[in-house]
């Protein structure tokens, strides 16, 4: 028997839990690039932990909202 597919785009239940854990898992990752960067290179540890738990962030968000995060729309990378 097929599974139906979600109307208007909507993701299911999993799908959606999957997203908020690896975005809390980005985030998580900027945290401990913050904690653990030395003096010298504080500035590109800190722009780094921006992009990353944004990501995060942002799958965190679209998981709540039903929509596609930013990591999914670029897809898998090769």
């Amino acid at each position: 028997m097929e599974k139906p597919e979600l109307p208007g785009g909507m993701r299911s239940r999993s799908y959606r839990w999957v997203t908020a854990m690896v975005g809390l898992l980005f985030i998580v990752l900027a945290i401990a690039i913050l904690a653990t960067a030395d003096g010298d290179r504080k500035l590109g540890a800190t722009l780094a932990a921006v992009v990353v738990g944004g990501l995060g962030v942002d799958a965190m968000v679209s998981a709540a909202r039903n929509r596609l995060s930013i990591l999914a729309r670029i897809g898998p990378l090769p």
